[in-house]
């Protein structure tokens, strides 16, 4: 059974393992204030082209989220989103129970605009409600879709005009800056959001994302909010040692680019055979609709989730690739699709 489930079913980059055994027996402070963490920020920082930043790294993008997010709002105010975001679907009500309502737009390919913002906006006017406050979006998002320049900077100025802050979720950031489609730098993010976090979990990393504070109001104190939330990890080098070593070079993108050379490799061919998708996604998730017959048989060899029932004949699946997904089986799944 081959998995097509997720982007982290395997375990690191085979780099990452290895300065992760070179530097064991190191000893070194503890809660990140270890040189491997200050070498992997200042790796980060000249990535984006950018000093004034504040980045912290953490294990998990849940953990990310929430702390996040509860630090950054006041008790009365909320998160806007869409019906398919992270946040609302796959975190557990973590953001609520820091006491943060979701407020959610339905969308055809999981991504904000301001005038779906808008609507939010209209419908919370006065102190009997939440107040909206911070808008969440993904890159690339939980279907496959991204963020091109011109529409962070839509939302961006949306945001300045409405007093809200501009959250980037980048579990999967690699695989969206790396797309064919994208024209949008890590420079570019750092200018347009008050904060977001790179994923290293998603992409080469045993564990970690790195999030990045742009917002000066936000700084403050965070590292009391991240140990609050049992977020600071005692061996804080191990986040450390990862990062600096996806950011030493172009290691990062280089995987991002195999994960995505994959999923079109897939796209292709159940593009040839006439299927058509639930989103349009050019980076490492794809989300064909399939006869039920076919995902049936396909189901007997492969692994993979369903995203969402069409008719009583049709289904979208989701198939997703890695950094370490292997073109070989990629080859099979096409030549076992074909043959049925």
């Amino acid at each position: 059974m081959y998995s097509f489930t997720n982007d982290y079913s395997e375990g690191a980059h085979s780099r990452i393992l290895n300065a992760l055994l070179e530097t064991n027996l190191e000893q070194t402070s503890g809660y990140s204030t270890d040189y491997h963490t200050e070498k992997a920020i200042e790796l980060l920082k000249k990535k984006m082209d950018c000093e004034d930043v504040d980045i912290h790294l953490l294990v998990g993008g849940t953990q990310v989220n929430l702390t996040a997010i509860s630090a950054f709002l006041r008790p009365h105010q909320a998160v806007i989103g869409t019906d398919t975001s992270h946040v609302n679907c796959h975190e557990t009500g973590a953001i609520e129970a820091t006491g943060h309502k979701v407020l959610t737009m339905k969308t055809d390919d999981g991504k904000l605009t301001p005038s779906l913002i808008q609507k939010v906006l209209d419908g919370h006017t006065d102190e009997h409600m939440v107040q909206p406050k911070l808008v969440y979006i993904s890159n690339s998002t939980e279907l496959g879709t991204i963020y091109i320049k011109s529409e962070l900077e839509e939302l961006h100025n949306c945001c300045i005009k409405n007093n809200l802050l501009l959250y980037l979720d980048g579990a999967r950031l690699g695989t969206a800056l790396v797309c064919e489609e994208n024209d949008l730098t890590l420079a570019d993010i750092a200018k347009l959001v008050d904060a977001f976090y790179i994923g290293g979990t998603k992409n080469g990393a045993l564990f970690g994302e790195a999030l990045v504070i742009c917002n000066n109001e936000l700084k403050e104190d965070f590292r009391y909010f991240i140990k609050q939330k049992g977020g600071l990890l005692a061996k804080g080098r191990l986040l450390g040692v990862q990062f600096e070593e996806l950011f030493k070079d172009d290691l990062y993108f280089d995987i991002a680019r195999h994960a995505n050379k994959m999923a079109i490799l897939l796209k292709n061919a159940l593009k040839e055979k006439g299927y058509e998708f639930l989103t349009d996604s050019s980076t490492n998730q794809q989300f064909p609709i399939l006869p039920n017959d076919i995902i049936k048989k396909l189901s007997e060899k492969y692994s993979f989730n369903i995203e969402r029932v069409i008719d009583n004949s049709n289904t979208a699946i989701r198939l997703v690739t890695s950094w370490a997904t292997n073109e070989a089986n990629v080859l099979e799944f096409i030549e076992d699709l074909n043959s049925i």
